[in-house]
C-alpha cells in the first residue's frame, strides 16, 4: 500500500513529557542508537537538508511544517469564530444583566454611604443591648458618642465632596469632555463591582458543548489510565504535543516503562480509549510508530477527528479522468480518514473482498479491474456469480466472461481456471527458458510482457460463494487448489486474482484459499467474528475491525495490506453508467492495440456499440442473460432477466418479452427449445444475434442503467 507517511516524528531529545514528568536524555551519538533521516511532506530530505537540520528548539512544534501551522491557524480561526458568535447573539442579555448589576451597586453604594454617614449601623446593636441590661449611664454614653462619630463623619464627607468636585472640575477644564466619560466609566465599574453576584461570572463559559473535541496532554492521560493502559502514578511522554492536524487533533506519545503495555495494546482498545475522550470509535485511528520512522514498540501516533471524517460527498474515481493506465503503478483506491491518497500496487499481489450487501463491497472490487481496463495489455477474466447488472460493461473486454452460477455457468467458470492453469505453466516454461539478463528473478517484466505475448491478466470473481456453495465436495476441493495455486504461484506470471465474497466462513469460501490472498478488504459486517472471516484471524484485536462501521459508511471499509497494516479506506467512487463508458474505451484501446481476443471479440452486442449501433435495451440484455448458452427456456430467461434488472423486468410475461423482442427485430426459427431433454418455449441464441443490426443506428439506450439494488 502506498500512502502518505505519517507527520514528522522528531528525535527523541525532543520530547515534552506530560505535566510532572521529565524528558529522557538522548543516546549518545556514535552508539548506533542515531534517529533515521527525517521525513518531511511526504518526501526524504536530501543530504543538504539533513546536514542543516532545522531549529525545531526555537520554533514551536506546530510551527515546524507547513500543514500542521494551517492546521493550527484554521482551528484557532473557527474557536474564536464559535466563540465570538456565541456571545454576540447573547449580547442583549448581557446588556441587561449589566445594567441591572449597575443599578443594584449603586443602589448598594448609596445604601452603604448612608449607613457609614449615620453610624447607626456600628452603635444601634450596642444600644439595644445596654438598654436590655437597663444600664441607663451606658446607653447616654453610646448615643453622645455616636452623635459626635456621626458629626465627624459628615464633616469629612462634605470635604471629600468638594474635594472631588474640585478635582472633577480641573479635570474637565484641563481634559474637556473625556474626563466626564472616564469619570463615567469608573463609577459604572465600581458599581458593577459592587453589583455583580459573586457566584456569577462576567461572562459565561462559551459554548456548553463544544463543536469539536479540543485534545489535550491530560485529556489523553486520563483516557489511557482509565482504559488501565497507563498506571496511576505513571505517566506517558509525548513525542509531539496535540497539533491540529487536517481535521483533527494528532500526537505522537511514548508509553510509560514499567507498565507492560505496547502500542499494540493501546491499539486493541480504541474502543474503550474513544469512549473516555468521548468520541465515537471510527474518529480515532492509531497507528505504531515503526523503527523506520523513528519509533519502537511503545511508540504510536494517536489522530482524533473532530467528527466522523468517513461521512459526506463520495470522491470521484481518479481513472475516470484518464485516458489510459499501466497496471505495473499503483492503483488509486481512496482515501483514509485524513484525506491522504492510498493506493495500490497489485503486481504480485491478490485481493480479497467480502462485507455485507449494499455497503460498497462491488464498487470496492471494481476499482482495480477498472484500472485493468484502462490498460490494453491487461486480458481479463470475469466471472459474476450473481449474474446481475455490476460487471455487465465488461463483456466488451472481458476475454473470458461468465454469468451467472447455474449449471452451464459452473462448467464454464472451471474450464476458465483450467485454461488458467495452463496459462500458467505456459508461462512459467517460457520464463525459465529467459536468460537472467531477460529475465533476472523469474518473474514477469513490463519488457518479457510485451515481447513474449504475456500480458497481466486480471482474475475478478464476484460472489465466489455462489460457485463453491453449488459444486459437490470434491469438485469444490479441487476448484480451491485451482484457486490457491492462482493466489499462490501466479502472480509471479502477471496473474492478478480479485475475489468477492459475502461473509466468507469455512464452507463458503474456505480458510485454504483466504489465507493466502495478501490484500484484504471489508466493509461493515456484524460482528468481530464475521470481520476476523475477511481480514484474517486475530486482526479485530490488534484494531483491523469492521464490525466498527456503521449502515452510513457506504464505500468505506477495512484495507488490510500485511500482517501489521491496516487501514480504514473511503474507497473512490465510481458508478455503472460511468464504469460502462470506461468499458466502451477500454475496448476501442484495445482494438487500437490488437489485444481484443476472446469471448470480447466476438460479443455482437458490445461490436455493435463499438460501431456505433445503438441496439434495444432488451435485446442487449437477452443476449447478456444467455451468454455462453445455446438455447434457453422462457421461464429461466425471465428470471435471469429480473435477476439483472429486477426494476425494469419484474412484471414482464412470456407474452410481453415475446412482443419486445418481435419488435427488436427478432425473428424466431421455432418457439419450443429442448434443455436438457425439456422441451418447452424458448429462444435461440442464434435468431436473438441475427436481430443485431450490423449497420443501421436503432433507437435504445447503450449504457446500462444504475443497478439500485447493488452492494452501494
Amino acid at each position: 500500500m502506498s500512502t502518505q507517511p505519517e507527520p514528522p516524528q522528531p528525535p527523541d531529545d525532543n520530547l515534552i513529557p506530560f505535566p510532572g514528568v521529565t524528558s529522557r536524555q538522548p543516546p549518545p551519538r556514535g552508539t548506533g542508537s542515531e534517529p533515521p533521516p527525517e521525513v518531511w511532506d511526504g518526501e526524504p530530505l536530501g543530504q543538504a537538508e539533513f546536514t542543516r537540520r532545522p531549529m525545531p528548539l526555537v520554533l514551536p512544534p506546530w510551527l515546524r511544517s507547513q500543514e500542521t501551522a494551517l492546521g493550527t491557524a484554521r482551528w484557532a480561526v473557527r474557536y474564536a469564530g464559535r466563540h465570538i458568535g456565541f456571545h454576540a447573539w447573547r449580547t442583549p442579555a448581557y446588556g441587561l444583566a449589566l445594567g441591572w448589576w449597575v443599578l443594584r451597586g449603586t443602589v448598594r453604594a448609596i445604601a452603604a454611604g448612608f449607613g457609614w454617614v449615620s453610624v447607626r449601623g456600628e452603635y444601634q446593636p450596642l444600644i439595644t443591648a445596654a438598654r436590655d441590661a437597663k444600664r441607663w449611664d451606658l446607653v447616654r454614653d453610646l448615643i453622645t458618642e455616636r452623635r459626635t462619630l456621626a458629626r465627624v463623619r459628615m464633616k469629612t464627607t462634605a470635604w471629600l465632596s468638594v474635594s472631588g468636585g474640585s478635582a472633577g472640575a480641573a479635570g474637565y477644564v484641563i481634559l474637556g469632555p473625556v474626563f466626564g466619560w472616564w469619570a463615567t466609566v469608573g463609577a459604572g465599574l465600581g458599581a458593577l463591582w459592587l453589583g455583580r453576584p459573586r457566584t456569577a461570572p462576567v461572562l459565561p463559559a462559551g459554548p456548553v458543548l463544544p463543536l469539536h473535541l479540543e485534545l489535550s496532554a491530560d485529556m489523553l492521560t486520563d483516557a489511557l489510565r482509565a482504559a488501565g493502559l497507563v498506571k496511576a502514578d505513571a505517566t506517558p511522554q509525548l513525542v509531539t504535543p496535540p497539533l491540529r492536524d487536517g481535521n483533527g487533533w494528532a500526537v505522537t506519545l511514548d508509553l510509560p516503562r514499567g507498565g507492560g503495555k505496547t502500542a499494540a495494546d493501546v491499539i486493541a482498545k480504541r474502543d474503550t480509549l474513544a469512549a473516555e475522550l468521548g468520541v465515537d470509535e471510527i474518529q480515532v485511528i492509531m497507528a505504531r510508530v515503526r523503527a523506520i520512522a523513528g519509533g519502537h514498540a511503545g511508540r504510536l501516533t494517536v489522530w482524533v477527528a473532530d467528527d466522523d471524517p468517513y461521512l459526506g460527498a463520495p470522491n470521484p474515481s481518479p481513472l475516470t479522468c484518464m485516458d489510459t493506465f499501466s497496471v505495473w503503478d499503483p492503483i488509486p483506491f481512496g482515501r483514509d480518514a485524513r484525506g491522504r491518497r492510498i493506493s495500490l500496487a497489485l503486481i504480485w499481489q491478490s485481493m480479497f473482498f467480502g462485507g455485507l450487501p449494499r455497503r460498497g463491497k462491488t464498487f470496492a472490487q471494481r476499482l482495480p479491474s477498472a484500472a485493468g481496463v484502462l490498460d490494453a495489455y491487461v486480458r481479463h477474466y470475469m466471472a459474476d456469480g450473481k449474474g446481475g447488472a455490476d460487471w455487465r460493461p465488461m463483456r466488451g473486454v472481458a476475454h473470458r466472461l461468465v454469468i451467472g452460477a447455474e449449471d452451464e455457468a459452473i462448467t464454464a467458470f472451471l474450464a476458465m481456471l483450467d485454461e488458467l492453469i495452463v496459462e500458467m505453466g505456459r508461462r512459467f516454461a517460457v520464463l525459465g527458458t529467459l536468460p537472467t539478463s531477460v529475465c533476472p528473478e523469474g518473474k514477469l517484466t513490463p519488457e518479457i510482457s510485451r515481447r513474449y505475448q504475456m500480458p497481466v491478466i486480471f482474475i475478478t470473481i464476484d460472489e465466489l460463494q455462489e460457485y463453491l456453495s453449488a459444486m459437490a465436495g470434491p469438485v469444490k476441493e479441487e476448484t480451491v487448489e485451482k484457486l490457491a495455486r492462482l493466489a499462490r504461484r501466479a502472480p509471479a506470471a502477471g496473474f492478478i486474482l480479485n475475489v468477492a465474497s459475502q461473509r466468507p466462513d469455512a464452507d463458503s469460501v474456505p480458510a485454504k484459499l483466504r489465507e493466502i490472498i495478501s490484500y484484504r478488504y471489508c466493509t461493515q459486517v456484524v460482528d468481530r467474528t464475521s470481520s476476523d472471516m475477511v481480514l484474517g484471524k486475530g486482526k479485530a484485536a490488534q484494531g483491523a475491525d469492521a464490525s466498527i462501521l456503521s449502515e452510513d459508511h457506504k464505500g468505506v471499509g477495512v484495507l488490510v495490506t500485511g500482517p501489521g497494516s491496516f487501514e480504514i479506506v473511503r474507497c473512490d467512487y465510481m458508478d455503472l453508467p460511468t464504469f460502462a463508458q470506461l468499458c466502451a474505451h477500454g475496448r476501442a484501446l484495445r482494438v487500437a492495440a490488437g489485444t481484443l481476443s476472446g469471448d470480447a471479440a466476438s460479443d455482437p452486442v458490445a461490436a455493435a456499440e463499438a460501431a456505433g449501433v445503438q441496439i434495444p435495451t432488451v435485446l442487449a440484455d437477452v443476449l447478456y442473460a444467455m451468454h455462453g448458452v445455446e438455447r434457453m427456456h422462457t421461464s429461466t430467461l425471465l428470471a435471469r432477466l429480473v435477476n439483472t434488472d429486477e426494476d425494469n423486468y419484474s412484471d414482464y410475461t412470456p407474452e410481453r418479452l415475446a412482443e419486445e423482442l418481435e419488435r427488436a427485430g427478432v425473428q424466431r426459427s421455432g418457439r419450443q427449445v429442448k434443455v436438457d431433454g425439456i422441451n418447452l418455449a424458448g429462444y435461440r441464441r442464434a435468431d436473438l444475434e441475427a436481430a443485431v443490426p450490423a449497420g443501421a443506428t436503432l433507437p435504445g439506450p447503450t449504457i446500462p442503467k444504475p443497478n439500485t439494488d447493488g452492494d452501494r
